[in-house]
């Protein structure tokens, strides 16, 4: 299982509100050479922090990549590698650590890899704190174990709360016998 986290809170270069250039991402995602969008959560919104900063709410979701058919999986640093090139393809920049961004795409989950060094960090060494990275990744692999800590997505969003992280929309649709929900990227 591949997870990757997909958040902003700028306009893209194009003026697209920070929801459509998430929305883009993950069609980017569909696009890279070997991986597959399998699945895309819903997308909640988190104010930005320090609180009072007058920066515009996150829009974050998490998306399930899949090798394609024959393909293998891919190599860490590949794949970060990929992601930073989407994200500079929508004008990410990096002024200063936790600037507000036009796009933020962070390598979650690697089919269960530990690899603390070098980057990226697998798993991605704060997304048990991140209520805005557990309640969409909930949305797809409630079930889903943190490989370091044995602890299920559910089990870590019920210890990091919701406070502050809201819902953007409808629900998905019922999951598959699989558990995941087909997606089309278009």
């Amino acid at each position: 299982m591949i997870l990757v986290g997909i958040g902003a809170n700028l306009p893209g270069p194009d003026g697209a509100p920070a929801l459509e250039t998430c929305r883009r991402a993950a069609v980017a995602m569909d696009a890279l050479p070997g991986l597959r969008l399998r699945a895309l959560s819903r997308w909640f919104a988190t104010a930005a922090l320090p609180a009072g900063s007058g920066a515009p709410d996150y829009v974050n979701g998490v998306a399930l990549l899949a090798p394609r058919p024959g393909a293998a999986a891919p190599d860490p640093a590949a794949l970060l590698a990929a992601l930073q090139g989407i994200e500079a393809r929508f004008g990410r920049v990096r002024p200063y650590p936790n600037a507000p961004r036009t796009l933020d795409l962070d390598l979650l989950d690697l089919d269960g890899m530990l690899r603390p060094a070098p980057d990226p960090v697998l798993p991605h060494p704060r997304m048990q704190d991140r209520a805005f990275v557990l309640a969409p990744l909930c949305d797809l692999a409630p079930g889903w174990r943190h490989p370091g800590l044995g602890r299920t997505a559910a089990q870590l969003l019920a210890a990091a709360g919701m406070a502050g992280v809201r819902a953007l929309g409808l629900a998905l649709a019922p999951a598959g016998a699989d558990g995941y929900m087909e997606v089309s990227p278009s």
